[in-house]
């Protein structure tokens, strides 16, 4: 079946590209510095890879997420929140973008995916909690999760 909307321009073959997508994104998060969990995401608008990010500590700061126990620190930014912000830089603009990560969103990057205008999300990892997922569900956001292992 053909998709003539914004959100599906590869028609039908969307879920292939949907797959080829996270799998770019999976390699992109092995950018991450962080030892606990490696994401990352890609904001893709009109077949055209408009941002990059994967999770990480803020530019200027030492490339460590965790602290001496383990745990993340405070102020490390999620890959989509990098992502999202790097559009903010730059010409480009989220607006009915698809958001591939490779990790579900937590709660306060949903909020950032729904204030972008991003309209569709495609992952592959569940997060701890699905409350980021059920938030953007809510806003009419498209969520789709492949399992890539298969």
């Amino acid at each position: 079946m053909e998709h003539d909307d914004t959100l599906h321009p590869y028609g039908e073959k969307q879920d292939q590209f949907d797959r080829r997508y996270l799998e770019m994104a999976y390699i992109w998060a092995q950018n991450s510095y962080c030892n606990r969990r490696q994401v990352g995401a890609l904001i893709v608008k009109d077949k055209m890879i408009i941002s990059d990010g994967y999770n990480g500590t803020p530019s200027g700061f030492e490339n460590i997420c965790e602290d001496d126990t383990g745990k993340t620190k405070p102020y490390v930014l999620h890959a989509e929140a990098n992502a999202i912000t790097k559009v903010a830089k730059s010409n480009n603009s989220s607006q009915n973008a698809t958001l591939y990560i490779t990790t579900a969103p937590c709660m306060e990057c949903s909020k950032l995916i729904i204030q972008a205008g991003i309209r569709r999300v495609v992952y592959f990892d569940a997060y701890h909690t699905d409350e980021g997922i059920e938030l953007l569900k809510r806003a009419g956001v498209e969520i789709k999760f492949i399992d890539v292992k298969k």
